[in-house]
This record gives structure tokens, sequence and C-alpha cells, in this order.
């Protein structure tokens, strides 16, 4: 059974067809990434998987169960965690204290107004697991708001990853990054999906990150998939090149 099933699912605002019978098969393990054009509807997608939007029709499984009313924390309480184009942390907070806030919510310990020792000791021994993961711990007592955009994007990654998600949405991760930051987040998200198992569906315009990460390639055009396949027949395909260049290389 797949992990994440979706079902011809269309996303409609008055007449405009944003999203259009779309389904999508992502297996337990799998680097999907989705693709398209401006304007092909990526980010609606994103938003009916995680709940933001309900679609105007279709279906929405998650690990066999349908999730299609379900308001987005519910579905990362079953184990759904989403990142955004612009990207949300607590630039007023230490990085640390970013991702201690995920770290108690997990374990369960969130408002609590104290802590056992035990407690104390489990939550910072995961947040130095999750700092030693993205990279982070010669910053972690920095401001988040001080930091490049790229560690910026890996402490909030970290925090979608304290909630311990079976599947992780990335919305662009690398926007607005220079090649070196490009290179340092697709190498945390690489490490993401092969050591820590992780099932990832990955929206991006980067084309060398797509090509050198992805298992398997879902393109969008004007709300519809236009063509999926691995990414050596996605970047042979004359489909898509005429869909992003207008004409086939």
């Amino acid at each position: 059974m797949s992990l994440l099933e979706v079902r011809n699912v269309t996303q409609k605002f008055g007449n405009l067809v944003a999203v259009d019978n779309v389904s999508l098969s992502v297996e337990k393990g799998e680097l999907r990434a989705l693709i398209g054009p401006n304007g092909a509807g990526k980010t609606t997608f994103f938003n009916l998987i995680s709940g933001f939007f309900r679609p105007t029709a279709g279906h929405i499984v998650l690990d066999g169960k349908d999730i299609t009313l379900m308001p987005p924390h519910q579905r990362v309480a079953l184990g759904m965690a989403r990142t955004f184009q612009v990207t949300e942390i607590f630039p007023e907070l230490s990085v640390r204290q970013n991702l201690r806030t995920p770290v108690e919510l997990a374990l369960g310990l969130r408002l609590r107004p104290w802590m056992r020792a035990a407690d104390e000791r489990r939550v910072r021994d995961r947040v130095d697991e999750l700092l030693e993961l993205g990279g982070l711990k010669a910053n972690a007592h920095r401001l988040t708001g001080e930091l490049s955009h790229g560690d910026q994007r890996a402490t909030e990654i970290m925090m979608t990853l304290a909630l311990e998600p079976r599947l992780l949405l990335l919305d662009e991760p690398t926007a607005g990054m220079g090649s070196r930051e490009t290179y340092s987040t697709a190498m945390l998200i690489r490490r993401l999906h092969r050591e820590q198992e992780l099932t990832i569906v990955l929206v991006e315009h980067d084309m060398r990150v797509i090509f050198n990460l992805a298992d398997r390639i879902t393109v969008l055009a004007e709300g519809r998939v236009l063509e999926e396949g691995a990414p050596d027949d996605i970047a042979a395909s004359e489909t898509v090149q005429i869909a992003y260049l207008g004409q086939a290389a």
C-alpha cells in the first residue's frame, strides 16, 4: 500500500480550475519531486495534501486512512509535516529554542509548568540529535534571525523533523539560495531520505536539485499531470521540454 494516495483531486476557485483531476501515489521511502512551469498548480496541490485547502472533488489517503476532510493539525498527528516557500521560524529565539518547542510537543510535554529531570534529558538529547543532523551545532545558541538563509531553512526542516513525521512535504526548500546553500540544503534532504528513511514529496524549481535527488518526478502543467517517470525519462521528454521552453531541445 502506498503511504500517500491522491485520487482524482480537483480544486476550483470560482471558474478557475487550479488542480484538475490529479492522481498521485507515493510509496514508503520514496522521494517524489513535483515540478512544472509557474502557475502549474504545484503549491495549490501541496495545500490540498497538507489540509490548507479542501478539494472540490477527489480524495486524499495517508497510509490507508482517508484524510480528505481533516484539518492540518490532525494530519500532523498522523505523521505528515510540511515546510513552506517562506521560511517559518521564530527569529527572536535561538536555534536550540526553535527546536525545543516541537520536540516538547512530539514528546507530549508541551505547556507543562515544570518538567522532571528525566524528561528534561529526553528533550535535550533529542534537540542535540537534530542539531547534529541539520549541521547546526555551531549555531545552536545564536538567534535564528541572525543566520544565513540556508541555515534558517535547515532549522525549519529540523523543526518539522522534530515532529517525527512519516511523510515530509518540502515546498521549494532552496528558493532564494546561492549555489553553496543550495548544495548544502540538497545534501540535507538526501541525508533525511537515505539515513532517516523518510518519505519526501518535494516541490522545487532548481532542476539540478530535482534530477540529483528524486526517485520519480511528476510534472504538472495547467493543473494537470503532464508526465510522470524516472528523472532520466523526464529529462529526455519532448513533452516536458515544450511545457518549459515552448519547444523541444
